[in-house]
């Protein structure tokens, strides 16, 4: 039986590198980045979470910009190439939920490739129907109860 797939924005990957104790939801963002290094979800992100990931970075922490960037792009996350379904679904999404083109592109990808989109972004997550395509990460669920994260 193939993994799940599970479509992570930049809200939730920065967590991975982000260098607060503190920050919200950090366990959540721990357990879903060793389920995908388990392989027991696969991942699957739109090409634009580096350039999403590494603006937060390179404005917020310019002299670690390089190092986090490098060890996000290590865990060699699988980058979906645009589709006419995916921009159709993502186009949508922006005009019907008056969302970012950049939200919905996570989205839209996983509403394309039948899996979950999982974002940081409670207000994002709670006004999409319930429909099983995003989950708030504080909400995720990892596919089994024995994961402990890895730092």
């Amino acid at each position: 039986m193939p993994a799940p797939l599970v479509v992570p924005d930049a809200s939730v990957l920065l967590k991975w590198v982000l260098p607060s104790e503190e920050e919200p939801d950090l366990d959540q963002a721990l357990r879903l980045r060793t389920a995908i290094v388990n392989d027991l979800v696969r991942a699957l992100v739109p090409g634009l979470w580096l350039y999403e990931a590494g603006n937060t970075v390179a404005r917020r922490f310019p002299a670690q910009a390089s190092g986090w960037m490098a060890a996000m792009m290590q865990f060699g996350l699988e980058e979906a190439p645009p589709s006419v379904p995916w921009l159709a679904a993502a186009l949508d999404l922006t005009r019907t939920h008056r969302v970012t083109f950049y939200d919905a592109a996570y989205h839209a990808l996983a509403i394309t490739r039948k899996g979950l989109f999982v974002t940081a972004d409670e207000r994002y997550a709670h006004q999409m129907p319930r429909d099983g395509s995003v989950v708030a990460l504080s909400e995720w669920k990892p596919p089994t109860t024995s994961l402990s994260p890895r730092r």
